[in-house]
């Protein structure tokens, strides 16, 4: 039983990974394309402007050219209108791609075996698929379509300053490396920061789903202090963590735009002393300042690109480990009925992916249309064992088998759709009656066809009673049913599950005698014509049963009849005189 891999920490950020993981969302690359296209023609139409400018300005003795004022407002309204269209192009090549990416990750979670969820708290893998995939967002959605236009703009500007005057633009560009060396120990510090917000996140959500998924726990606990202190610490560290990204973020953009005006006045200085000895007309230095304040917004969003990829760098990382993981089969195997077959198990041996061993060579057989029970103490393996018969792990060695067939060969889809599972506390989903009954089931069900399942596990009474029926919603996890009703809807399902092989896990265990009574003789209806294995601790849910096997440390200690058990294994007389004192 294979344990969830350990996250992975990067700090430098791995592009190659980036371009991967976007390609597996299959992009709209013709929006990436076209939208591009369109911002190096906004970009040019943009750079044409400063031109234009100067121009005009060195002209002002011969009077003002009406074609060229009318020339350059259409070149402002076409680049603003050329970059509007790309920006929603580039932003909804982003949007689609981390739409698609949430989804194949919803898609690769619910596949995930059950021994991941054993390692992964369910708030952290939610802090994944929202968080992370939102950090993404960011860079594909709003940073890098900003930024794609900004390094055009910025290039373009730069071979057009070359060419009007080098030694200018030499002058200029002295501060990109200044402002690269000044920036990157910030970027690299909340390249870290933007790490440790992701994880804390992540510990906060899977925290916050724990505490409130038992908060029936914790207020019959009085634990609303603990919890409260405990979660006031995590929320303190996240507090800490945030002020220091704020204060990284507030420190990069002053600076660079300190060092960006001391530039634009250095350039402003050194022209009026090139136009005083005539080496550069007003219109150039004009043309200059012009380029001087395209190139500085472009600058910006590089810089915020640069944070925003520090900050993308985990969670692309986490995201991708989510992408990697080992999900289940449901396509290898091929599909096979067990009607009439025997369901046996030869010395199945399994751990929980440690050393030790929670069954140590369990036989057992299960014949056609036979219910058969495993009985003893907690924690001897008897859900071990129900757990590798629906395939939730593997077993270390042995095999389990159906008919003369392994079951590992039979496609998982169609083995699980012949199993029914009923346990001590039915999971029920938030919604309605009828989305319960259905949930998972191909095909529609009429009303009729509900109402007779709900009437075979004896809850068509009470559900008649309620408001809306079928419709009635019974809440988040069922809060809405009592613990008798919602087996009884759990049972109704399996009806209309209708399997081959029936496994019930304590169904009775936690219910009061008037349901266990209505819970049973609903169980006893769908038991009929159906292999059935019954976990159970009470006497009246096992003496009828066609053969127990008696489970004791992971192994089998005897089998028969109740009444051959009572005569031959001292273990199960014991169990049976606690069952009486009970």
């Amino acid at each position: 039983m294979n344990a969830a891999k350990s996250p992975k920490t990067r700090e430098k950020f791995n592009f190659n990974r980036f371009v991967n993981l976007v390609q597996q969302t299959k992009p709209k690359y013709w929006q990436l394309w076209l939208g591009l296209a369109l911002s190096l023609t906004a970009t040019g139409a943009q750079l044409l402007v400063p031109k234009a400018a100067q121009s005009m300005v060195n002209n002002f003795s011969k009077g003002i050219d009406s074609v060229l004022v009318i020339g350059l407002v259409a070149l402002f309204l076409a680049s603003a209108l050329i970059s509007a269209l790309s920006g929603v192009l580039l932003g909804s090549f982003g949007e689609n791609v981390v739409a698609n990416l949430r989804k194949l990750l919803w898609n690769r979670i619910l596949r995930f075996p059950v021994s991941y969820f054993d390692e992964v708290k369910t708030g952290m893998m939610t802090s994944r698929l929202v968080n992370d995939s939102d950090q993404i967002k960011n860079l594909l959605a709003v940073s890098f379509p900003s930024s794609i236009s900004s390094i055009f703009q910025l290039l373009g500007a730069l071979v057009i300053m070359l060419f009007m005057d080098w030694k200018m633009t030499i002058v200029m560009f002295i501060a990109v490396p200044v402002v690269t060396l000044v920036m990157r120990p910030i970027m690299s510090r909340a390249r870290k920061v933007g790490h440790q917000r992701q994880d804390e996140l992540a510990n906060f959500s899977g925290k916050a789903e724990e505490t409130l998924n038992e908060i029936r726990l914790v207020k019959s606990s009085d634990a609303e202090d603990y919890e409260t202190k405990s979660g006031n610490k995590m929320v303190d560290k996240l507090y800490q963590i945030g002020l220091k990204e704020a204060l990284y973020d507030s420190v990069a953009f002053p600076l660079m735009q300190m060092v960006m005006m001391g530039l634009f006045v250095g350039v402003l200085a050194y022209s009026a002393h090139r136009i005083a000895v005539g080496t550069m007309t007003v219109g150039t230095m004009f043309a200059f300042l012009m380029y001087l304040f395209q190139i500085i917004g472009p600058l910006n969003s590089l810089a915020r690109f640069l944070t925003d990829l520090s900050k993308a760098n985990g969670a692309t990382d986490r995201v991708q480990d989510l992408m990697e993981e080992r999900q289940e089969d449901f396509i290898t195997g091929h599909a096979q009925t067990v009607d009439d077959l025997a369901l046996e198990m030869a010395d199945v041996k399994s751990s929980y992916g440690s050393d030790q061993l929670i069954l140590k060579g369990i036989n057992m057989v299960a014949k056609p249309n036979t219910t058969v029970a495993f009985v003893g103490p907690s924690g001897s393996g008897k859900s071990t064992i129900f757990s590798l018969i629906e395939r939730y792990y593997q077993p270390n060695s042995g095999s389990i088998k159906i008919g003369d067939t392994n079951i590992t060969d039979i496609n998982l889809a169609d083995w699980r759709k012949q199993i029914g599972f009923v346990s001590q506390d039915s999971a029920i989903m938030d919604g309605t009656i009828r989305h319960n009954l259905t949930y998972g089931l191909d095909g529609n069900f009429s009303d009729e066809e509900l109402w007779q399942v709900l009437q075979s596990a004896y809850a068509d009474g009470f559900v008649h009673e309620m408001a809306n029926g079928l419709d009635t919603q019974v809440g988040e996890r069922g809060v809405k049913v009592s613990g008798g009703q919602r087996q009884r809807l759990a049972i109704a399902r399996a009806f209309l599950r209708n399997p081959k092989i029936l496994m019930l896990d304590e169904a009775t265990a936690s219910l009061d005698s008037e349901s266990e009574a209505m819970v049973q003789k609903a169980l006893t209806q769908l038991m009929k014509g159906r292999t059935t294995l019954i976990i159970a601790h009470r006497l009246s849910t096992i003496v009828d049963a066609d053969d127990i096997y008696f489970i004791d440390h992971g192994t089998v200690s005897g089998h028969g009849s109740h009444q051959e058990l009572l005569n031959t294994l001292p273990l199960y007389q014991e169990y049976v005189q606690i069952q009486f004192k009970q």
